[in-house]
């Protein structure tokens, strides 16, 4: 059986989770990466996607984040986010809303309409859908 690690995903708001895990996935900017327990230690920058984690009952969890940083340290793992939902308290229909709106934008652009803002739109509302459904 795997070996259990400290995990914490915190926003500016409040904690999202913390618990125990024996393995989580993370979208660093140079690419996705996983951890597991005895990981040396490192920082990473995360790009808005999903933490996907898995606990030692094999039940799994999908965290849609907006970016941030990771660290690991001495069998723990901290994340700071600049924003997270558990899949769980995600409102699909919202989220599915979010979503034709920012393609509506990226399909029909406007004058003054920001397209990156437009194009991250979209890739939030994409996280948090998948994360929701649970990949």
């Amino acid at each position: 059986m795997s070996k259990p690690f400290t995990l914490e995903i915190v926003t500016p708001e409040r904690a999202v989770f913390s618990g125990e895990v024996v393995s989580m996935s993370a979208p660093g900017v140079e690419g996705g990466f996983g951890v597991l327990a005895g990981h040396r230690p490192f920082m990473s920058a995360l790009e808005m996607g999903l933490v996907e984690l898995r606990d030692a009952t094999g039940v799994e969890t999908s965290v849609s984040i907006g970016g941030g940083f990771l660290e690991v340290s001495e069998n723990r793992v901290i994340v700071l986010a600049d924003s997270a939902e558990l899949g769980a308290e995600i409102n699909l229909d919202r989220a599915r809303a979010s979503l034709a709106r920012a393609k509506e934008l990226l399909t029909h652009p406007t004058g003054g309409i920001d397209l990156d803002r437009a194009r991250r739109a979209a890739r939030r509302a994409e996280a948090r859908l998948r994360a929701a459904r649970g990949k």
